[in-house]
């Protein structure tokens, strides 16, 4: 009897893959494994997934660079959720011959992390996770931060791509005045979604309250940093639904601590964020364990299609190929 091809589904730090899918065809064809915490390190993963012919990972979670990458002497096929993975080396995976699919589509799914955001937004401009706690613990106002309408204040978006816009449009509904800068933006998407076009200083330094919205790259990367971080107003909130790395997190701690500013994020620089990590105490925060995107509509896009890709390679017709010069191998 021949083994069977082992596949690893990473990252359900949920609990919500079984659930999401129809995992039947596949399970009567592989043995199927569950890693729902995840690795606490490059030499963890290494050694828990060196047995696995396909590995099935979500978004970023696991970092899969070519040092993990070629410590996987079985891999044939990695699948990744959402169209690119920035932790992934996908050359490394094309020189070892691994075919790497992804999955496509968005649906009401694609406003999720922007939906996210403006619930950020409110709950830090009106204090409502310390409200929360408050009712709960049997007290009531006491210690609940002064609110900030929002009516009439500044939104600054960072980044007015797709995402972006939908927050902006969010706020422009709350009659908020919305400004926003990046370094490519243009006059004509700014007058698309109905908001100004301003410099980066100008934006940083007249917001009430800034979301980002970038992808994480070297141009991003520290984009915000501590001189920026210093001339935000006392009190604004910045809003953290991208990347974690875009931000300059010491500068940011600084700040929270001197009760200047107000964050409120759901990225962080290393995820799961440690036990330990400052951040988890520090004042004037609202946390989120990186839940942007993780809804219910986006998981039922997401599993079906990680699937297909796995079956898809065993029936040899691998489908949504992002390296398909693996194929000619």
């Amino acid at each position: 009897m021949t083994n069977r091809t082992k596949v690893a589904v990473l990252d359900d730090w949920q609990g919500v893959a079984r659930g999401a899918a129809d995992w039947s065809a596949l399970e009567a064809r592989t043995e199927l494994t569950f890693f729902a915490d995840a690795f606490a390190n490059e030499d963890d993963a290494a050694a828990k997934l060196a047995d696995f012919d396909i590995v099935l990972s979500m978004r970023e979670r696991t970092p899969l660079p070519d040092t993990l990458i070629n410590r996987l002497p079985k891999l044939r096929m990695l699948g990744m959720t959402g169209a690119r993975n920035a932790s992934l080396d996908t050359p490394a995976c094309t020189a070892r011959g691994i075919v790497v699919c992804n999955t496509s589509g968005g649906g009401y799914a694609d406003s999720a992390t922007a939906e996210l955001s403006l619930g950020l937004l409110l709950a830090a401009a009106r204090g409502i996770p310390r409200g929360d706690a408050n009712m709960r613990s049997g007290t009531f106002q006491m210690g609940v931060r002064i609110g900030m309408g929002l009516a009439g204040k500044t939104m600054g978006i960072i980044g007015l791509g797709r995402l972006g816009g939908y927050m902006a449009q969010y706020c422009l509904a709350l009659r908020m005045n919305v400004i926003a800068w990046s370094q490519n933006l243009t006059d004509e998407r700014c007058a698309e979604v109905g908001v100004s076009r301003v410099s980066k200083d100008e934006l940083i330094a007249t917001s009430d309250a800034m979301s980002i919205h970038l992808v994480l790259s070297d141009r991003s990367r520290g984009l915000i940093g501590a001189t920026d971080i210093a001339r935000m107003k006392p009190g604004a909130i910045l809003i953290n639904t991208s990347r974690g790395p875009i931000v300059d997190e010491a500068a940011m701690l600084a700040a929270l601590r001197a009760d200047k500013i107000v964050a409120a994020l759901d990225v962080f620089d290393k995820e799961p964020l440690p036990v330990d990590h400052p951040l988890r105490s520090a004042p004037n925060t609202v946390l989120m364990p990186h839940m942007g995107y993780g809804v219910k509509e986006t998981w039922d896009g997401f599993y079906p299609q990680m699937i297909e890709n796995a079956l898809g390679f065993l029936d040899g017709k691998p489908v949504r190929v992002t390296n398909p010069e693996t194929l000619a191998k």
